[in-house]
């Protein structure tokens, strides 16, 4: 057994709405809702914690997050903004250790059992990192304290908000034990009901399981569930994080069934993602497209290729074939979205040459 790490794992409490209320005194206290607009087919990207008083949660309907508060503010999310506070925090983190896993724009994971202060106690260096948010940031964060990854992210989660949870490697078998299995990492909502079928709803369940009758039940994450519930845990936190996909997506103010209207929608979404490829310096050689109908039904069409999409032109060419295998333009839509995946550098390809097709392109036609 390596020996025993020191890890904490920050998260900012409610970060986008608390953004919002840093940079607008007024909505202090209010409950603020980031997303689309109250009667708008948008939904909640996150809200603050006095509308989740009401049952708000991010994800839902706006039209249902009015039902429930009318009196909510309603934000359009302001990346930019909130990057802008993010760059601070991480740089924040970077004081401490190096080693700073980041996950999204509001956590990340630190390794500081060695550290840039000397300090022995990674409490104690929660507690610094806590404090310093709050006095130069003027936000608030919740920190996780564990000797893994995943102790500490379910750590994180379990005192907030403005809170901090430590897990000893000596108290981790009870924490766990005790935990609802929905609160695993890696068990959603799909996994949570097969594990309640075969009668797991707590760690302590989970650990009557062999190895054998989990990787049954689970296939590969079976043997991860077997590793965590006993607290193991060997993941390392990896300070750049391999990216796997670049794409977009877009929800329609109405649902649409016009040829002319989807094929300019794609076009658009397809500039947005060449560009990001550009900045990026990378391409990638499949190319998806992802279609929801308006009875919210999903499906993806997967074109993948030697030479890689690096351009929008690339990806025009396998757009119509891509769109044909789909019910566009016989079925309403209310969702579109191209993401191009298995990432990887010009040079790393076979790449033939390719030509910019004309414009417009050909409109699909439906499958025979």
């Amino acid at each position: 057994m390596p020996p025993l790490r020191k890890i904490i794992h920050i998260d900012m409490d409610a970060f986008f709405a608390s953004v919002e209320q840093l940079d607008t005194p007024v909505l202090r206290g209010r409950p603020v809702i980031v997303g689309g607009k109250p009667q708008s087919r948008g939904v909640v990207a996150a809200c603050s914690y006095e509308a989740r008083a009401f049952g708000i949660h991010s994800a839902m309907p706006c039209v249902r997050a009015y039902q429930l508060c009318p009196q909510a503010v309603f934000i359009r999310p302001r990346m930019d903004r909130y990057r802008e506070i993010s760059r601070k925090i991480m740089a924040l983190f970077h004081r401490y250790t190096e080693l700073v896993e980041q996950l999204s724009v509001d956590e990340a994971f630190l390794d500081v059992t060695e550290n840039s202060l000397g300090q022995p106690s990674a409490t104690r260096i929660a507690q610094m990192i806590r404090a310093d948010i709050k006095a130069t940031l003027h936000l608030t964060a919740s920190a996780g304290v564990s000797y893994n990854k995943f102790l500490a992210k379910i750590a994180s989660g379990h005192n907030k908000p403005d809170g901090m949870t430590v897990i000893p490697p000596e108290r981790a078998r009870d924490f766990i034990a005790a935990l609802p299995i929905g609160k695993f990492y890696g068990v959603g909502k799909v996994t949570e009901k097969k594990m309640q079928a075969q009668g797991v709803r707590t760690g302590e369940d989970l650990l009557r399981f062999s190895q054998n009758q989990l990787q049954h039940l689970f296939g590969k994450s079976g043997l991860f569930f077997y590793d965590i519930v006993r607290g193991i845990d060997l993941r390392p936190v990896e300070p750049v994080r391999e990216r796997k996909s670049i794409g977009t997506e877009t929800t329609l103010a109405e649902d649409i069934d016009n040829n002319a209207e989807i094929t300019d929608l794609l076009f658009g979404l397809i500039t947005k993602v060449a560009q990001i490829l550009a900045d990026k310096e990378t391409g990638g050689r499949t190319l998806t497209l992802k279609v929801r109908y308006s009875d919210f039904t999903t499906i993806t069409r997967s074109a993948t290729t030697p030479q890689g999409f690096f351009s929008a032109s690339d990806m025009l060419t396998q757009l119509p074939r891509l769109l044909a295998a789909t019910e566009a333009g016989q079925r309403k839509i209310r969702l579109l979205g191209i993401t191009v995946s298995n990432l990887c550098r010009e040079n790393e390809t076979s790449r033939l040459r390719m030509h910019q097709l004309p414009l417009p392109f050909p409109r699909p036609t439906s499958p025979e």
